[in-house]
């Protein structure tokens, strides 16, 4: 068996899984949500931007308009999901105790979806505030 093959077995080179099973899944997520994110964040910011300074009423008028609403929802939940799967890398590669790693990598995971619960709550009670 050659220095190539010494982490992986026959049935993972037939599937091409690496030691980790799910490496180059959770590579190619990292890079669509990079991808997402470019027309996402163009158009989250530049009508927010053009809102900003003109008060309540004006955040609440841009996002009573569905596009706008869903594509600020979108942006958050995509943004917080490219978060912790950044994160996530970060904490799997620097912290080497097992038990502080299982606690952080469970701790992103919970605060980064309450963050995106609650960006997309903020957004939707504008959407539909009366």
């Amino acid at each position: 068996m050659g220095e190539k093959n010494r982490m992986t077995t026959p049935s993972n080179i037939v599937y091409g899984l690496g030691s980790a099973k799910e490496g180059v899944g959770h590579w190619w997520m990292q890079r669509i949500s990079a991808v997402a994110l470019l027309p996402l964040t163009l158009l989250f910011i530049i009508p927010f931007g053009q809102a900003l300074g003109q008060g309540h009423e004006a955040v609440k008028a841009l996002y009573a308009q569905p596009f706008h609403a869903l594509i600020a929802m979108l942006f958050i939940l995509v943004a917080f999901w490219h978060l912790a799967q950044g994160l996530q890398v970060v904490i799997e590669d620097y912290v080497e105790s097992k038990g502080s790693r299982t606690a952080l990598l469970m701790g992103n995971s919970l605060l980064c979806g309450l963050f995106a619960a609650a960006g997309v709550f903020a957004v939707a009670k504008l959407a539909f505030a009366a």
